[in-house]
């Protein structure tokens, strides 16, 4: 069974940053893909970046050019830097790995902006 363990968030003010860190109990390099999402409360979980193997990123228009995604195969974690943070980035942040046809979710970490 893989797990996948968020950490990183917390409050921040308007304009400030985070780093969220997804952290996996197996290689990474095994997935075929990594991904960031977020949750409000009453909306669908939303896309918020992607990071597969061999390919180029990929960002949700919200958040290109504040967010970047990257990853450490050698510590077998998945970064989220978000910078410029805006009170409609606040959310749960869940962390997702995919090999194959099977998914994997973390628990989730809130983020919230607000001044």
């Amino acid at each position: 069974q893989v797990q996948l363990v968020e950490s990183g968030g917390g409050l921040v003010q308007p304009g400030g940053s985070l780093r969220l860190s997804c952290a996996a109990s197996r290689s990474i390099s095994s997935f075929n893909a990594m991904g960031w999402y977020r949750q409000t409360p009453g909306k669908e979980r939303e896309w918020v970046a992607t990071i597969p193997i061999g390919e180029s990123t990929n960002y949700a228009d919200t958040v290109k050019g504040r967010f970047t995604i990257s990853r450490d195969n050698a510590k077998n974690t998945v970064y989220l830097q978000m910078n410029n943070l805006k009170p409609e980035d606040t959310a749960v942040y869940y962390c997702k790995a995919r090999r194959l046809t099977t998914v994997y979710w973390g628990q989730g970490t809130q983020v919230t902006v607000s001044s």
